[in-house]
Protein backbone atom coordinates (compact mmCIF):
# COMPACT_ATOMS: atom_id res chain seq x y z
CA UNK A 1 0.00 0.00 0.00
CA UNK A 2 2.77 2.47 0.72
CA UNK A 3 4.97 1.73 -2.21
CA UNK A 4 1.48 2.24 -4.27
CA UNK A 5 0.70 5.80 -2.81
CA UNK A 6 5.03 6.59 -3.65
CA UNK A 7 4.27 5.74 -6.51
CA UNK A 8 0.94 7.72 -7.31
CA UNK A 9 2.42 10.75 -6.01
CA UNK A 10 5.46 10.15 -8.24
CA UNK A 11 3.22 10.69 -10.97
CA UNK A 12 0.93 13.54 -10.01
CA UNK A 13 4.27 15.37 -8.67
CA UNK A 14 5.49 14.60 -12.24
CA UNK A 15 2.62 15.97 -13.47
CA UNK A 16 2.55 18.98 -11.81
CA UNK A 17 6.07 19.83 -11.79
CA UNK A 18 5.84 19.70 -15.63
CA UNK A 19 2.80 22.49 -15.39
CA UNK A 20 4.29 24.98 -12.84
CA UNK A 21 7.74 25.13 -15.15
CA UNK A 22 5.42 25.76 -18.30
CA UNK A 23 3.86 28.35 -15.97
CA UNK A 24 7.41 29.82 -14.97
CA UNK A 25 8.64 29.81 -19.05
CA UNK A 26 6.25 32.12 -20.00
CA UNK A 27 7.96 35.04 -19.90
CA UNK A 28 10.36 33.80 -22.22
CA UNK A 29 8.13 33.53 -24.58
CA UNK A 30 6.15 35.89 -26.72
CA UNK A 31 2.86 34.67 -26.32
CA UNK A 32 1.18 32.19 -23.96
CA UNK A 33 0.03 29.49 -26.93
CA UNK A 34 3.54 28.88 -27.52
CA UNK A 35 4.38 27.73 -24.40
CA UNK A 36 1.30 25.75 -23.72
CA UNK A 37 1.94 23.79 -27.56
CA UNK A 38 5.24 22.20 -26.20
CA UNK A 39 5.46 18.69 -25.26
CA UNK A 40 6.60 17.66 -21.65
CA UNK A 41 10.29 16.41 -22.57
CA UNK A 42 10.80 20.24 -24.57
CA UNK A 43 9.47 22.05 -21.79
CA UNK A 44 12.22 20.87 -19.68
CA UNK A 45 14.69 21.24 -22.63
CA UNK A 46 13.84 25.08 -22.88
CA UNK A 47 14.14 25.32 -18.78
CA UNK A 48 18.27 24.68 -19.18
CA UNK A 49 17.93 27.36 -21.90
CA UNK A 50 16.55 29.72 -19.70
CA UNK A 51 19.06 28.39 -16.83
CA UNK A 52 16.24 27.03 -14.77
CA UNK A 53 17.52 23.96 -14.24
CA UNK A 54 21.13 22.28 -15.36
CA UNK A 55 21.50 19.89 -17.95
CA UNK A 56 21.75 17.08 -15.79
CA UNK A 57 18.67 17.70 -13.90
CA UNK A 58 16.81 17.82 -17.57
CA UNK A 59 18.17 14.71 -18.34
CA UNK A 60 16.68 13.16 -15.14
CA UNK A 61 13.01 14.43 -15.60
CA UNK A 62 13.32 13.04 -19.48
CA UNK A 63 14.42 9.79 -17.64
CA UNK A 64 11.44 10.01 -14.75
CA UNK A 65 8.82 10.68 -17.90
CA UNK A 66 10.01 7.80 -19.77
CA UNK A 67 9.69 5.79 -16.65
CA UNK A 68 6.49 6.80 -16.44
CA UNK A 69 5.27 6.68 -20.56
CA UNK A 70 7.04 3.69 -20.85
CA UNK A 71 4.98 1.76 -17.65
CA UNK A 72 1.82 3.49 -17.94
CA UNK A 73 -0.42 0.31 -18.26
CA UNK A 74 1.76 -1.81 -16.41
CA UNK A 75 1.01 -1.55 -11.91
CA UNK A 76 3.21 -4.83 -11.62
CA UNK A 77 6.12 -5.25 -9.25
CA UNK A 78 8.38 -4.57 -12.17
CA UNK A 79 6.94 -0.90 -12.48
CA UNK A 80 6.88 -0.68 -8.93
CA UNK A 81 10.23 -1.12 -8.88
CA UNK A 82 11.49 0.71 -11.71
CA UNK A 83 10.28 3.63 -9.82
CA UNK A 84 10.87 3.04 -6.21
CA UNK A 85 14.72 3.37 -7.30
CA UNK A 86 14.17 6.68 -8.85
CA UNK A 87 12.17 8.24 -5.59
CA UNK A 88 15.35 9.62 -3.85
CA UNK A 89 16.86 11.98 -6.82
CA UNK A 90 13.55 12.47 -8.07
CA UNK A 91 12.72 14.20 -4.49
CA UNK A 92 15.75 16.20 -4.48
CA UNK A 93 15.03 16.98 -8.22
CA UNK A 94 11.66 17.92 -7.28
CA UNK A 95 12.62 20.30 -4.59
CA UNK A 96 14.93 21.91 -6.56
CA UNK A 97 12.93 22.80 -9.52
CA UNK A 98 10.50 24.07 -7.09
CA UNK A 99 13.30 26.43 -5.62
CA UNK A 100 14.10 27.62 -9.01
CA UNK A 101 10.47 28.12 -10.02
CA UNK A 102 9.83 30.59 -7.09
CA UNK A 103 12.80 32.37 -8.02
Amino acid sequence: MYRSACIKAFELILEQSGKLLRKGLKPYFHTSKEVDGLIFKDVFRHAVLRNIISDEACERWLQYRDNRNSTAHDYGVNFAEETVVLLPQFIADASALATAIKE
